[in-house]
This record gives C-alpha cells, sequence and structure tokens, in this order.
C-alpha cells in the first residue's frame, strides 16, 4: 500500500446537511462488510448478516464523529468513531434490548442527512453506553441517549448503492 495521497478535491457545495438520519444496528460478524480503504467504499456484506435493526431517530441530537489521528512516534494511525443518539420516551421492551445492545457487540450503519450511508465499527464492533433519563422539567426529555465507540484503521466506509439495497432488504 503506497502512502502518497493520488488526489485533490474541489471545494464542495453548499448543498450539504448535518446530522444523522437513520441509525441500522447489526449483531456483530466478521467480515461483516468487504470494503476497500483506498476507495472508502464497503461493496458486499457477508451473507452471515441476515438481519439489521432500525432505531428510528428524529431532531437534531444525533451524529458521527470520527477522529482519525496518528502517531509518528509509534507509525500507527487510528479513527475513534463516537455515535451519538437520542431515543424518545422510555419503555420495558427498549430497555430489555439496550440492556442487550451494552451487553453484546454491533456494528452500526448510520445514514446521514444527504443519503449516505456509513459502517462505524466495522473492525471490532461499537460498544455502547445507555443514559435513561426521566428529565427534570416537563418539557425535558424522557428517554434514552446512546453513545457508541469503537476504533478502527480508516474512516467509515461508505456503502455503495447495490450494498445500500441488498443492506435494507435485510431491516426488520
Amino acid at each position: 500500500m503506497s502512502c502518497d495521497i493520488s488526489a485533490g478535491r474541489l471545494r464542495a457545495c453548499k448543498n450539504n446537511l448535518g446530522g444523522v438520519a437513520s441509525l441500522y444496528l447489526v449483531n456483530y460478524v466478521e467480515d461483516a462488510f468487504t470494503y476497500s480503504v483506498s476507495t472508502g467504499l464497503a461493496t458486499a456484506i457477508n451473507p452471515l448478516v441476515t438481519v439489521a435493526y432500525e432505531y428510528q431517530i428524529d431532531g437534531d441530537t444525533h451524529n458521527l464523529v470520527q477522529d482519525f489521528v496518528s502517531s509518528k512516534d509509534n507509525g500507527t494511525s487510528v479513527n475513534t468513531q463516537t455515535l451519538t443518539a437520542m431515543l424518545k420516551k422510555m419503555d420495558a421492551s427498549t430497555s430489555a434490548q439496550l440492556n442487550t445492545l451494552v451487553y453484546g457487540k454491533t456494528i452500526a450503519v448510520v445514514k446521514d442527512r444527504n443519503g449516505v450511508y456509513s459502517v462505524v465499527g466495522i473492525d471490532d464492533g461499537v460498544d455502547f453506553n445507555v443514559n435513561a433519563s426521566t428529565g427534570s422539567a416537563k418539557a425535558d426529555m424522557n428517554g434514552y441517549t446512546l453513545t457508541g465507540t469503537a476504533t478502527t484503521k480508516a474512516l467509515a466506509p461508505v456503502l455503495d448503492s447495490s450494498t445500500i439495497t441488498a443492506f435494507l432488504a435485510l431491516v426488520d
């Protein structure tokens, strides 16, 4: 693998939106998506991935932050991915699923408001923390704040169009 960059980038148009539009969780499977670091594209799904679960979200409180850092001294590069999502209104069945989420190992697929699907935790899965809060004032949020953290060797791969179609067919 060459470490020399091979392309530049033109200025982006101002037709972009920030934020996360949809959150999907998949039980961890080794090599769940086939992807290329050099192109940044995920081009296939492992057949062992048989179902994805959608967690419907809305509002402006959800995001994915990727902090890709390298160390000249250590010769390493690590991308820390932090995913934050808020689920409104606490209930028993959601609490039970979120208990399992914290105990288990998952991969997240995030669709941003521009229609781009990215895979979070592709190398080793995502570790989730859950904060369940009733709020204090009547107008406060009652619900869950999910914070998922993963470390990977590259920025999150983006699903190509055929992989998006195949992935969405797995959504329960």
